[in-house]
Order: structure tokens, then sequence, then C-alpha cells
């Protein structure tokens, strides 16, 4: 995965995984993101409004009215806006068949996407193949319920670093990645998602719902997960030439924060 680098205009972007509506969206670094790039084509692959949360204790702010009227902006200045609903906004999947398409945004089940080298892409939120999520739904209630907990205490966490003077990391990230049974289950979500695309005749597929950013191939399959807005802040980009890359956003805050500190002891290295 790759830090921010100068160039921020694209031919694609990829993001999933939002969850406006919960304290745990990191919308400061979205409204960074999304007023930063430009992009042909943008691709909003699934959760992005967290309607699970909303049903049980409302939460907007000012922050969630901006990442939607910057969403809405793309789509207003000529960039083709696909929204995917995932789990967590299936509410929105009733209207799908209609076509419907709000303010430039147009919706739809799933999607396909060819880049400038060539490859076929099929995006999709990819919980249709989380045998959790489709066959046992109270214990997927239960695990979004132990999930949230998880980001509360990420961000106690987090708010003790920035007083320490540290940057961002994800407690709850780490933790996840301690459990094997949780890399286990990642390895083989990755595997039926590459192993769908390929029986389908597409090079690739990009997905979300899983909250781990990933680039990868499966047996000749390109599998890509663009990761999420709770945790990592990483986003799926294609480049002029087709070339694929994941952005790590949160990079971008810990990048700042070490030039910030350099410039401090460079201060404090000159002499009085």
């Amino acid at each position: 995965m790759n830090a921010i680098s100068d160039r921020l205009d694209f031919r694609s972007v990829f993001i999933s995984d939002l969850h406006l509506g919960t304290r745990g969206a990191k919308t400061a670094a979205l409204i960074d993101f999304l007023s930063t790039i430009r992009c042909d084509h943008l691709f909003l692959v699934g959760d992005i409004v967290d309607g699970w949360r909303l049903r049980k204790t409302w939460y907007w702010d000012a922050a969630h009215d901006e990442v939607l009227g910057l969403v809405l902006r793309h789509a207003r200045n000529g960039t083709a806006v696909t929204y995917i609903p995932g789990n967590h906004d299936e509410a929105l999947r009733r209207w799908l068949p209609l076509g419907l398409e709000v303010a430039g945004i147009r919706m739809a089940e799933e999607a396909a996407h060819t880049t400038a080298a060539g490859l076929r892409l099929l995006i999709i939120h990819g919980d249709q193949f989380d045998s959790v999520v489709c066959n046992y739904r109270l214990l997927a209630y239960l695990g979004d319920s132990a999930y949230t907990l998880a980001l509360g205490l990420n961000r106690v966490f987090s708010a003790a670093r920035r007083r320490l003077g540290y940057p961002y990391w994800s407690l709850s990230q780490w933790l996840k990645r301690q459990v094997k049974g949780a890399v286990a289950a990642i390895d083989r979500f990755e595997e039926v998602l590459a192993q769908h695309a390929s029986s389908r005749g597409f090079d690739g597929v990009v997905c979300g719902h899983i909250h781990h950013a990933q680039m990868r191939e499966i047996e000749g399959v390109l599998y890509l997960n663009d990761g999420d807005w709770v945790e990592s802040c990483t986003a799926l980009v294609e480049h002029s030439d087709g070339r694929l890359e994941l952005l790590d956003w949160g990079e971008r805050e810990r990048l700042v924060y070490r030039k910030a500190a350099g410039r401090g002891q460079a201060r404090t290295a000159q002499p009085a």
C-alpha cells in the first residue's frame, strides 16, 4: 500500500464502508480526501450510510452533510458516480430494479468497469459472500455491536494519542489482525470473491465489506479491496494509464505529523 503521492487526478476512485451515521466515521479525513481528488469515475462500494446504526441511535452532524455535499459536487462537475449499496445500507437495494438515479448518482446492485489497461473488473460490496451475514443474521448484528464497541475504544485510544502528540493509529484494526480466526475468514472471503469474478469472465473484483484493504492476485484473478473509512482510511484508485493503486489517506496524516515533528526538532537544534 502506497502513501499519498502528489498526483491526485485519477481516472477512477473506489471507496466503501464510510459508515456515515456513526461516531466512528472518519469524516474529517473523508472531507480532506474528497476535496483533494478529481476523477472521471467515482464508485461508492457499499456501506456508505450505516442504516443499522441509525435505526438504533441517530447521529448526524455537519461534517456528515459536508461529505455528502462533496460527493454531489463531484457528480455535478461531471464525475460518473455509481453507488452500490452494501448490507448496512441494504434498504436502498429494494429500489435498484427501478434503475434509480438521484442527483446524478446512479444506483446499482453491482457494476462492471474496464480500466484504461483493458482489465474488466466486477464491482460489488461483498456481503453476499459473507456466510455470517447471509445465514446468521442475529450473529451478524451481535458482531456489529462488538465491532462498534471496539471502534469506541479506538476513539478513546486515538484521542489519548493526539493529546500526547502522536499521529492516528488504529487500535481496533490491530486487534482484528491478532485474531487468527479473523485472518482465516478474510482469506476465505478473498478467495471466494476471486473465484466468483473468474466464473463470470472478469479479470478482477473490487469490493469492500471486511474493512481490510488489499491488492493481490488469486489464481490469476486480481482481488482488490478498497478498505474503509472508520479504521484505515484507504481508497483504491486507477491512474490515467490504468495502473491501480491503494492510497492510505491515514498515512497522509502520519506524514504531515512526521514533517511537523522534524521541523520542530530542527528549530530545537538551532542555537539561541
